[in-house]
């Protein structure tokens, strides 16, 4: 029998926009939506109702600080006075930085949080296992700062909300290629959230953290995993390494309910990581979670989208291949079969577009891998991964 999952609805995320040019733009949200409904994956009218954007503020209010929130709010104005630009830089919002402020924001952010937290609630009170929020995963934001595109962290506000309403063990993966810092750190000294991010090592790239000793602090000491990837990293050695970090997590935390992020941006065409992965990790990913969570969490689990920045040729096949794995959609046996998973839809993308891409865009679920310039170092980035991920599994029992 099918999965029971409910798909969130995104419509209120397009108000989170920086700019036409800005590389975290809600026309991936777009292009993936539309290409499931291409495919007759997706039936819009199966949504959860909507959560409250009032208690959705509470949340946020609580779990980030006043004095922050204050300036969210007073930058997000259609003119921000003097006083709130002079400050922002302080919080992170500088207007030429990675995340400038915008008219609305606050409300924008906080209509994003509400769908994360729906997405816990709909799972958490058993009207559904699975629920994806794929507006949601913006783990860069920190107590007291934007960060990484991140205004607030839903991400951390959706857990929070859990642990709050229904004192469950929440294990929290996040698939981005950047370390899921702010969600690390809400959390740092909490034994009942356990993080675990695989990500492209922070010796290279944004934002500088998520290393083997990073293992959480007081009573939380233990609930942290880091794994960190060299760059170049392929498909066998990410998925081998992810296996063998997720299986080990779950068997010693046991957790109620995995929450998971899946930023997309370790695939090769990714423009700001220098991971060398191909779309089959994000097919494999989310099957691997699917098994956890129906093996631990009697199916409970939430997902959420996150980073992910050739909006044209990766986003839209990495968070359809998610939604079609929490359904367990019949087309994908057809993808598992076929060379290649076989043809997009043809008529991909039906959408109005202010401009066309200027790259030539797939025509099947999966990457032509054969045809790729074999990467140097292979067994090189191999061998350092594998010892990396020793060395940062070496306090889970």
């Amino acid at each position: 029998m099918a999965s029971s999952t409910i798909w969130i609805n995104n419509t209120s995320s397009g108000r989170y926009r920086f700019s036409d040019d800005h590389p975290f733009h809600p026309v991936r949200l777009e292009l993936a939506e539309n290409l499931l409904l291409e495919s007759d994956a997706l039936d819009r009218t199966r949504t959860a109702p909507p959560f409250s954007l009032e208690e959705a503020e509470r949340i946020v209010r609580e779990i980030h600080r006043s004095d922050y929130v204050e300036a969210v709010e007073a930058l997000s104005a259609d003119s921000p006075n003097m006083k709130a630009l002079s400050i922002a830089a302080q919080y992170g919002l500088e207007a030429d930085g990675d995340t400038p402020h915008f008219p609305g924001m606050h409300q924008a952010a906080v209509a994003l949080s509400a769908g994360s937290i729906a997405a816990a609630d709909a799972v958490m009170s058993g009207r559904f296992e699975h629920s994806l929020h794929l507006a949601g995963g913006l783990h860069h934001a920190f107590p007291d700062r934007a960060s990484g595109f991140c205004i607030y962290n839903d991400a951390a506000a959706a857990i929070s909300y859990i642990r709050s309403k229904y004192r469950a063990r929440v294990l929290y993966i996040d698939t981005d290629v950047h370390h899921g810092d702010g969600v690390q750190w809400f959390f740092y000294t909490d034994p009942d959230v356990f993080t675990l991010s695989i990500h492209e090592t922070g010796k290279f790239l944004f934002p500088g953290s998520g290393f083997p000793h990073e293992r959480g602090d007081s009573s939380g000491y233990g609930a942290c995993l880091n794994i960190a990837m060299e760059p170049y990293t392929e498909d066998d050695s990410w998925l081998d390494c992810f296996r063998q970090a997720i299986e080990r997590t779950a068997l010693a935390f046991r957790p109620d309910i995995i929450v998971s992020q899946h930023g997309c941006d370790a695939h090769a065409l990714d423009p700001l990581a220098h991971i060398h992965c191909s779309m089959r990790i994000y097919r494999e990913m989310p099957r691997m979670i699917h098994q956890l969570a129906h093996r631990y969490t009697n199916g409970k689990w939430v997902a959420l989208g996150g980073g992910g920045y050739d909006h044209w040729r990766v986003v839209p096949r990495a968070w359809s291949l998610l939604w079609l794995e929490m359904n367990e959609d019949p087309l994908l046996s057809s993808i598992d079969s076929v060379p290649l998973g076989g043809p997009l839809p043809r008529a991909w993308p039906n959408i109005p577009l202010k401009s066309k891409p200027d790259v030539a865009l797939p025509t099947t679920w999966l990457d032509d891998v054969a045809s790729w310039v074999p990467m140097p170092r292979r067994a090189e980035i191999t061998e350092k991964n594998k010892k990396n991920l020793e060395l940062a599994m070496q306090h889970i029992g």
